[in-house]
């Protein structure tokens, strides 16, 4: 029988539909130029937040979902490895689509798309930019305007991270489970994005949780996403008809972005160290990647998201030395559930 359940398999999310999320730490692009795609630095660590409703502000609690830890202009990706069967995903910024630019919506639509492909769209490095080119997930706070919501809504309300699950129809999933038996190829799973990037880091020692009084009474700093340097990737188009697909969601999860001592405060974990200089990375060279299907299509731009600008225009310029990889460097690349995640209103 399928779970229709979202639950948390070690770090990796899972929806109905056969739909496996992880968040990945990785290297914050420059602002300038096209780059290629950056490495994974090892996962983060995710929370069910009813795991920690004595401790979390209660707007968190209202919407329930999960909660990672991220540093100030952090930068993260979202791999889908190990996802099984077809699934349409939509992946919110502060319930601003990240593919289409348009307000969040319990609807697939197809013109414009908001909507990714899985298994073939294997990762999300940021907001659809068009002609083979997203722009980087980048933390920041609420409040500066610098958040896509923010520039798009021309409001901060949400912040974090929205996905939604669709599985196809019964009879499209039907025809697509028999193709698949008969192909009979059972080693078509893809690889773990894990391999290319180092391994993640030691979960912190536990500390004791703050008290239930004192958590109550603050107002956590919320975090969303800007954005910050291109990259080549490309956004597919869905070959199939929006026919093809159910017409309500299988599952959904409110993703809250967490600053480490708010991480602490809530979970009573020190959060992961903060992520290597990716000048120093390029300099120990440590590989960059570069990804092309060239049987398919790319989701044309949005003028909402195009327009969107990169959160060093808001908060200045950090200085960070940048070293371009060498040509060497860039590679080519062709579990047990534990408890529900409990949903809320959002």
């Amino acid at each position: 029988m399928a779970d229709d359940a979202v639950r948390i398999d070690g770090n990796t999310l899972r929806l109905p539909g056969g739909v496996r999320v992880r968040f990945m730490r990785t290297l914050r692009l420059p602002e300038t130029g096209t780059h290629e795609l950056p490495p994974g630095l090892g996962e983060f660590p995710v929370r069910r937040v009813e795991d920690h409703a004595d401790t979390v502000p209660a707007e968190w609690r209202a919407r329930g979902g999960v909660m990672l830890p991220v540093y100030l202009r952090e930068a993260m990706w979202l791999s889908f490895a190990g996802s099984t069967e077809p699934a349409a995903l939509q992946v919110g910024v502060g319930k601003v689509c990240a593919v289409s630019g348009r307000p969040w919506s319990s609807l697939l639509a197809q013109d414009p798309q908001n909507y990714v492909v899985l298994p073939r769209q294997r990762w999300l490095d940021g907001i659809n930019s068009g002609k083979g080119t997203v722009r980087q997930f980048v933390a920041v706070p609420l409040g500066l305007g610098a958040t896509v919501e923010g520039q798009v809504t021309g409001e901060e309300v949400w912040g974090g991270l929205q996905l939604q699950s669709f599985r196809l129809n019964d009879a499209e999933l039907a025809k697509w489970r028999e193709w698949e038996r008969r192909r009979s190829v059972s080693t078509r799973s893809v690889k773990s994005v894990s391999a290319f990037g180092a391994a993640p880091p030691a979960p912190g020692a536990a500390m004791a949780a703050a008290p239930a009084s004192a958590a109550r009474a603050r107002s956590a700093p919320a975090m969303g996403l800007g954005v910050g340097g291109s990259m080549r990737q490309e956004v597919y188009v869905d070959e199939r008809s929006r026919g093809a697909w159910a017409r309500e969601p299988a599952g959904r999860v409110f993703v809250h972005l967490v600053t480490p001592p708010e991480w602490r405060r809530n979970t009573g974990e020190a959060p992961p160290p903060s992520p290597v200089d990716r000048a120093a990375y390029t300099r120990a060279g440590l590989p960059w990647f570069e990804y092309y299907d060239d049987a398919a299509q790319d989701v044309a731009p949005t003028d909402t998201l195009g327009s969107v600008r990169p959160v060093g225009e808001w908060l200045g310029d950090d200085h960070e030395p940048w070293q371009e990889p060498a040509p060497h460097q860039v590679k080519q690349l062709g579990d047990t559930p534990g408890e529900p995640v409990e949903d809320g209103d959002w």
